[in-house]
């Protein structure tokens, strides 16, 4: 979801007041274990794998977006001896890179680090490591007890050469999002296959005009359906290397499916968060492609629908295919600053807000990543009252999230909303776009430093 980026003036953060650095140093470097010249800042111990500044006391600093400003006055609020200053931005949404572009800065001043910050990419390791940003978290910080509880894979966005330099703060592993009552008034059967999706949208076009079966308006659509049929677009071979093919027939068959149903309307390029949505569609849901947070954050809260409406089953899968997969649209990543004076605070804010109960488990709006966490929640949502049966397919589909699209710096979303979404609303189609989708992520990618493969 899209949080309004603050002002400069809006953002308030709290400066470390760091030791003095070797002299010689430019203050544009930044300085690892190994340090200027080798020798480091002065008054640093190597701890925990990297240099740490002087500890001390003082507020510990916390960045969030909208959505996670609850979990830091949770926080705060079980944890009534810990100073927290609470700072809200944009979470990098839609790959803004403000965070990339903050830390920079913080570089060269040598002074404004954030001791956590939250992203909603899942692809800050790509440049935070190199930055000196992300501190190590397997090195001493994190248990491995801790990190082994994480469901299987989460933390592979966060992990360079062994290292672990994040956390993942929520699962979006997509699922298809259905309403079942009005399924059942219709005499339709949730489709099991892509091939039975895109029959039923042909009949809901003709018997329900104006219903629909999903959406592809939003910039996060190659991620639900694209990546779902295992397109190439986006598969990361190496650090700095990545695969790129979008006119494979994995790709092309999904553009064809999205193309028909587009066409005949029940295939909406309205967003789910657009203003028109809300206002001509929010009712008209049967299907919904998505990912595990739509369940709260759009049916619940954007769209309004009723309790005992709203269920999820599995993705649909081509016929023929014996190894499942989806896609997956965020999920979020914490990081902890290699500057922090507050290392013991930040690591204990970290290890408590991606796995404790009482914020994971009750209270956050999507699929925890600590699995411990996510059996609470599903139980919660059960409880909850909300949704028309359990949401276990949500738990299948975890672990089904196709391995050949990766986290690369370059944003997919951004990509997509500058290529494709405005071809759709002159009326071109998808598969049209394929070549030009191609491009443009071979010039992203190149233009931030990566070898392409095509």
């Amino acid at each position: 979801m899209t949080v309004n980026k603050p002002s400069l003036s809006q953002v308030r953060v709290v400066s470390n007041r760091r030791s003095a650095w070797l002299a010689g140093c430019a203050a544009t470097v930044v300085l690892t274990v190994a340090g200027c010249g080798g020798g480091g800042a002065v008054g640093t111990t190597t701890k925990d794998g990297f240099a740490q500044v002087p500890q001390k006391d003082g507020a510990l600093t916390v960045w969030v977006d909208a959505t996670r400003l609850d979990s830091a006055k949770l926080y705060q609020k079980l944890h009534p001896d810990v100073k927290l200053d609470i700072v809200t931005y944009d979470g990098n949404a839609n790959g803004s890179n403000y965070l990339q572009t903050k830390v920079q800065l913080f570089n060269r001043t040598r002074k404004g680090w954030p001791d956590v910050v939250f992203s909603s990419q899942n692809n800050e390791v790509t440049w935070a490591v190199d930055a000196g940003f992300a501190a190590p978290l397997n090195k001493g910080l994190i248990p491995p007890a801790t990190l082994g509880r994480f469901a299987e894979g989460a933390n592979d966005v966060c992990t360079v050469s062994g290292t672990v330099y994040c956390l993942r703060n929520d699962l979006s592993q997509a699922v298809l999002w259905y309403n079942a009552p009005l399924l059942k008034r219709f005499g339709y059967q949730v489709p099991t296959t892509w091939e039975e999706y895109e029959q039923l949208g042909k009949k809901v076009a003709e018997e329900h005009p104006g219903y629909l079966v999903g959406d592809a308006g939003d910039s996060f659509a190659p991620e639900i359906y694209l990546w779902a049929s295992k397109c190439g677009a986006n598969h990361i071979i190496g650090p700095k290397s990545v695969s790129v093919n979008t006119t494979s027939e994995a790709c092309t068959k999904m553009a064809r499916l999205m193309d028909v149903l587009i066409k005949n309307k029940s295939l909406s390029i309205s967003g789910v968060f657009s203003t028109d949505f809300g206002k001509n569609k929010a009712d008209k849901v049967l299907l919904m492609p998505g990912p595990a947070w739509f369940g709260g954050a759009v049916f619940k809260d954007t769209l309004k629908t009723p309790a005992k409406h709203i269920a999820a089953a599995p993705i649909p899968q081509w016929q023929g295919d014996t190894s499942p997969s989806t896609g997956n649209v965020g999920g979020g990543t914490w990081l902890l600053s290699q500057h922090s004076a507050h290392i013991k605070a930040a690591t204990d804010f970290l290890k408590w807000v991606t796995t404790d109960n009482a914020y994971q488990g009750e209270k956050a709006p999507g699929f925890p990543a600590y699995a411990p966490a996510a059996e609470t929640w599903l139980k919660e949502q059960d409880a909850s009252g909300y949704f028309a049966d359990d949401l276990s397919a949500l738990k299948d589909a975890a672990s089904q999230v196709w391995p050949g699209w990766g986290s690369g710096q370059f944003s997919q979303e951004a990509i997509w909303a500058a290529t494709v979404k405005p071809a759709l609303t002159q009326g071109k189609t998808v598969e049209s776009m394929l070549p030009a989708w191609q491009d443009s992520v071979v010039k992203y990618a190149k233009a931030n430093g990566y070898k392409v493969a095509q």
